[in-house]
């Protein structure tokens, strides 16, 4: 089995595309395994001893449907000891008052249950005005935005993936 269990839900597919880009520039799917929420038991999260969760934030500040139908049951998770990096997807112009909020909710939702938030993020170079995701000057994790800056995810996924491969030891 994979090291790593990578965690996401999708609404239109670009989510899952991100998952697949930052599987590949981890090492693949011998290291990194896709696990749609919509499709999974939330117990597996518990199978593995690293993590990355993955959302686009849907509608006004929402978790899609897959995250949103198991947030309540996140923080009774027991993941003491994991450790976690988070990626989201959001539209930092067209919802620039909620730029990455699932990324924010589920961040908090699982360090509840005890998992360790690695690899923040900064805000360099993003336009919006607030975000459930937001620690400072730091995002929990690896912002993007598809809509507006699509031309910088490759370059993102690469540096943050980097800093992941030192948090997860891989």
């Amino acid at each position: 089995m994979a090291k790593v269990g990578l965690f996401f839900d999708t609404q239109t597919g670009k989510t899952a595309d991100i998952a697949e880009q930052i599987q590949s520039a981890l090492g693949g799917d011998s290291v990194v395994e896709l696990n749609d929420i919509n499709d999974v038991e939330l117990d597996k999260l518990s199978e593995y001893e690293c993590l990355i969760v993955g959302s686009p934030t849907w509608n006004v500040g929402e978790l899609p449907d897959g995250w949103g139908g198991v947030v309540d049951d996140l923080s009774g998770l027991e993941l003491a000891g994991k450790k976690i990096a988070y990626f989201g997807v959001g539209d930092q112009i067209g919802y620039a008052d909620n730029f990455l909020d699932a990324m924010g909710i589920l961040e908090k939702e699982l360090a509840e249950a005890g998992a360790e938030t690695v690899v923040n993020w900064s805000t360099d170079g993003y336009e919006f005005e607030a975000s459930e995701a937001q620690r400072g000057d730091v995002f929990v994790g690896l912002g993007l935005d598809e809509d507006n800056q699509p031309e910088k995810t490759e370059e993102r996924i690469a540096a943050w993936s980097e800093q992941v491969k030192t948090a997860f030891s891989l």
